[in-house]
């Protein structure tokens, strides 16, 4: 009876420890809850356990989620090994990916052998600042991933994942600047730090600030102001030219960086567009460093009737 009340014990303590690391446990945890080599082999035997890769177990069966992979080849690699690049940008929401292979890096040069499936990466870089836990998984922080990513990525695809981890709220200006400065010779870091300036150049402006800056735009160029913040059809519109039914709005990461944001912006335009009112949007970008193509955009639509 003590014997059957010691197995039960042991089995729940797996369970507890398999369900807070998405089904899977190391062979580490398996000894630390009282396992022997001789208790494990018997349960991957019985299919209570199944080998995953040397030294990790799945735990009662092999349909795993995309966490367990991930968890189960970080635990592969041993302390201090960290979900990264690809893989990282998929747990953080930075990027999908489809890829088959788990990128893994370890802090060390040593020579750990290779593992089915894993991507090994080692880094002597890779500081105590930019390791943390997501989703219970050891993984590179959001700014490290993305100088890792840099490496991997064209800019194009390397600039979306910027601008998602701004939508995210997961950007972290100083420590992106820290992670490309400890790796300034890394493949990608120029070309990050270049997205990072263009794309982090746009400071949360008040509405007095954005009024401003396009009362000046048409000033300058003999453009009849607008009107400025009024309610058009039930929506608040940022400026409108009644005569030519002609709204224009301005996006800036700060109050149009969430994905809700975007969409209910993009609901609103739809409605007064089927309304008969012509909707324009420029960035503060634009307003500040393309205003040739602003100017050249509001005149254009100011010279043709609205419908």
């Amino acid at each position: 009876m003590e014997q059957i009340h010691a197995t039960v014990s042991v089995d729940t303590l797996i369970a507890e420890v398999a369900e807070s690391q998405h089904g899977v446990v190391s062979l580490g945890q398996l000894r630390r809850a009282g396992l022997a080599s001789g208790a494990i082999n018997a349960r991957a035997r019985s299919g209570r356990l199944h080998r995953l890769h040397t030294g990790v177990f799945a735990v009662g069966h092999r349909r795993l989620s995309r966490e367990g992979r991930w968890m189960a080849a970080v635990l592969a690699l041993g302390d201090g090994a960290v979900l990264s690049h690809v893989s990282a940008a998929a747990l953080w929401g930075l990027r999908a990916s489809r890829a088959a292979a788990i990128h893994v890096t370890v802090p060390t040069n040593a020579g750990l052998g290779s593992r089915d499936g894993i991507v090994v990466h080692r880094s002597l870089t890779l500081g105590a600042a930019e390791i943390t836990r997501h989703d219970g998984i050891a993984v590179t922080s959001p700014a490290r991933t993305l100088v890792d990513l840099a490496g991997m990525l064209t800019p194009g695809p390397l600039e979306r994942a910027v601008e998602r981890s701004l939508a995210l709220r997961s950007f972290d200006l100083h420590a992106v600047q820290a992670a490309i400065e400890a790796n300034p010779s890394r493949p990608g870091a120029k070309t990050l730090a270049g997205i990072v300036a263009a794309v982090h150049d746009e400071p949360p402006l008040t509405r007095s600030e954005l009024e401003a800056l396009m009362r000046d735009l048409c000033d300058a160029n003999a453009i009849r102001r607008p009107e400025v913040n009024v309610r058009v059809e039930g929506s608040e519109v940022d400026f409108f030219w009644r005569a030519e039914r002609l709204i224009v709005e301005t996006d800036g990461h700060e109050t149009h960086g969430t994905r809700a944001a975007f969409e209910r912006d993009r609901a609103k335009d739809a409605r007064l567009t089927a309304l008969g009112y012509r909707v324009v949007r420029f960035t503060y970008r634009q307003l500040v460093y393309e205003r040739p193509l602003v100017v050249a955009t509001l005149l254009a639509l100011l010279a043709t009737p609205g419908p």
